[in-house]
């Protein structure tokens, strides 16, 4: 029989109202209270913050507060990254930030998502799909990436764009919801 927080992690249907989850949710509402009130010259302090509560963080990683977290375990950055100010990460399933990739303002990553059929939805379940971004990637302000989405390498994201489907490499996209504008 699988834990709650195993199936979860699967991408499954899972109970949000498990011990084990609410209480690794306080640890991550913990993390953001003390993370969320540092200023850019407590790098050394937000650095250790990082990389106590993130699946892990590449180096010299630039990650504005504030910022808001599911978990925090499922988020895995690689080196270089900047993540400006107000960026919201629902990691319930693995949120994965390849190296050099440059995040605006108030962008949100959602692995998180709920069931299609109203009863699971009424019976408090949810689920979430991984969500990976490749290297050298540039996400917009107020961008959204939706769940289970995989963005290539070198791919542009327009600001405000809702990323609903796949981007490939090297593409551009833009609106809501996000098309290719550029190959």
């Amino acid at each position: 029989m699988r834990s709650e927080k195993e199936k979860m992690l699967a991408g499954d249907l899972y109970d949000p109202g498990d011990p084990e989850l609410c209480a690794d949710r306080s640890r991550a509402q913990r993390f953001m209270r003390i993370y969320n009130q540092t200023i850019v010259d407590d790098s050394h302090i937000r650095a250790a913050l990082l990389k106590a509560h993130f699946g892990s963080i590449g180096e010299r990683c630039a990650i504005r507060s504030p910022i808001y977290i599911d978990y925090g375990y499922n988020i895995f950055v690689g080196d270089r990254v900047f993540m400006n100010y107000n960026c919201v990460l629902l990691d319930v399933c693995a949120i994965r930030i390849g190296s050099d990739c440059q995040i605006g303002p108030g962008v949100q990553i959602y692995a998180a998502d709920h069931p299609r059929e109203a009863d699971q939805r009424t019976a408090g379940l949810e689920l979430g799909k991984d969500v990976c971004i490749g290297n050298n990637v540039w996400i917009g302000g107020q961008a959204i990436i939706l769940p289970g989405v995989n963005i290539g390498d070198h791919a542009i994201i327009g600001a405000g764009a809702i990323v609903t489907r796949d981007v490939p490499g090297n593409a551009t996209v833009v609106g809501r919801p996000a098309k290719v504008v550029r190959e």
